[in-house]
């Protein structure tokens, strides 16, 4: 018999295909729902969930959670033996809209170097967030 986190599904194999297509990018369990449903495969929000937090265990999917109030970010890695990227990726979240912003900068990656380099603090990215404002609340003239 299979075990809970190798168990195939129909919906996982849809997801899987889906998510695989577009490695780094990063995606919310919405984001799915909706991306599949337009494609004429709608699967439940539950399912999504459950689903990503098995590919999660497994090490191809990887999770941030940002803050109490942002939903989890997902982002395909591929198998842990066969990573699609190493890069890092910084989070800028707007105060005012809660816009998440996903930030793959060298300069960023040069001061987490820095840090660790020089004051023996090892920045994890995955936690970092910055907070400010998005381009859209700027031109909009909305305050912090």
């Amino acid at each position: 018999m299979a075990s809970k986190t190798s168990y195939n599904t129909r919906q996982r194999e849809v997801i899987l295909e889906h998510i695989s297509a577009m490695p780094g990018a990063h995606f919310t369990v919405r984001d799915i729902c909706q991306c599949l449903k337009e494609k004429g495969s709608p699967i439940g929000t539950t399912t999504v969930y459950r689903q990503l937090e098995r590919m999660v265990a497994e090490g191809l999917v990887s999770k941030y959670i940002v803050d109490s109030n942002t939903p989890a970010c997902f982002e395909y890695t591929g198998p842990s033996h066969v990573r699609i990227r190493e890069e890092v990726c910084f989070h800028c979240k707007c105060e005012v809209c809660g816009r998440l912003i996903h930030m793959h900068c060298d300069e960023l990656e040069g001061i987490r170097e820095h840090m660790l380099e020089h004051h023996s603090f090892s920045l994890n990215p995955l936690r970092t967030v910055f907070y400010g404002l998005c381009s859209d609340c700027m031109n909009a003239g909305l305050p912090e």
